[in-house]
């Protein structure tokens, strides 16, 4: 039997609008070819959720969204379908999060730990994470305040780096460079200098070495020094030192009354030394004393006459 061709462009465009009609029903999340558990979820907000969106745990795709209905109170409630083979425990929370930064959304199942699970046409837990967009708004205001202050401060380097202000700084390389360079040329003849004299810096070495060896023997006499005179102050310290300066201190007393004694006229000692007349009358006796003994000397029969045979006395 010949098919005509009509027949078989019917044919061919029936099975085409068919796999059109399942591809479509499949992206709206409805799998033509097996079963799904259906749950839901009531959110105030949906934005950048869509029929379709895949569900995730942990990234893993056990899902999709399969339906949302608008309620009167300006809720939505969403309907996933679930694979069968994946359990739900029943305090399992259904969050809305931003997957991009163009804030295109997704259904994650952040999965509780409840031994019951959730049964067909549950309603799960729901939760709205915030989008990524919305999370960088601090960070996106505090580069924006940044930029402005970078713009500011390349304005304001721009006024600076005005060609007389490169010319200074041009000249002031030109300086540091020649500094450099002098300071190189001292280095240089800094070392020449060191090299001729290693032979005096090693006897000044040498001598440093003696001066220390003879510090060194010097502190050992030093010590016995000190040690010496810790023994003479402890010797003087035990001493009767005190009683030698008491006898010392009455000594000078007696000897200052004294003293004030010939000051005030009392005493031979005090007359002799203050009165004139004792030492006039002192002076004429040792005159008359001097005039007798010369008178004496020269007629000594005057005063002594003798005979050894008896004359006559006078």
């Amino acid at each position: 039997m010949k098919i005509s061709n009509e027949t078989k462009i019917g044919v061919l465009t029936a099975i085409a609008i068919t796999i059109l009609l399942l591809g479509y029903s499949y992206l709206r999340g409805n799998d033509v070819f097996a079963g799904s558990n259906k749950f839901y979820a009531v959110y105030k907000s949906v934005e950048g959720l869509s029929v379709s969106k895949p569900v995730l745990v942990n990234g893993f795709p056990i899902g999709r969204v399969s339906k949302m209905e608008l309620q009167p109170n300006g809720h939505t409630i969403v309907q996933f379908k679930i694979d069968p083979k994946y359990n739900i425990p029943n305090n399992t929370l259904a969050k809305l999060v931003s997957t991009d930064l163009l804030g295109t959304k997704a259904i994650v199942f952040e999965m509780g730990n409840s031994k019951t699970y959730a049964e067909d046409q549950d309603t799960l837990k729901a939760d709205v994470q915030g989008s990524l967009a919305e999370s960088l708004q601090p960070i996106q205001k505090k580069a924006e305040l940044l930029i402005t202050k970078l713009d500011s401060s390349l304005a304001a380097i721009n006024k600076i780096m005005n060609p007389q202000f490169q010319r200074n700084v041009d000249r002031s390389f030109l300086s540091i460079a020649n500094s450099l360079q002098t300071l190189e040329g001292t280095t240089k003849k800094i070392d020449n200098l060191v090299g001729s004299q290693t032979g005096h810096i090693n006897g000044i070495m040498a001598n440093a070495e003696t001066v220390s060896d003879n510090l060194k023997t010097s502190t050992s006499h030093l010590n016995g020094i000190a040690t010496s005179f810790e023994t003479f102050s402890s010797d003087l310290s035990h001493s009767n030192i005190k009683q030698t300066l008491d006898n010392a201190n009455r000594a000078v007393t007696d000897l200052q009354a004294s003293i004030n004694k010939m000051n005030d006229g009392n005493g031979t000692l005090s007359l002799l030394l203050n009165d004139d007349k004792l030492y006039k009358n002192l002076n004429d006796a040792s005159l008359n004393l001097n005039n007798l003994f010369i008178d004496l000397k020269a007629h000594p029969k005057r005063y002594v006459n003798f005979s050894v045979f008896g004359g006559k006395k006078n």
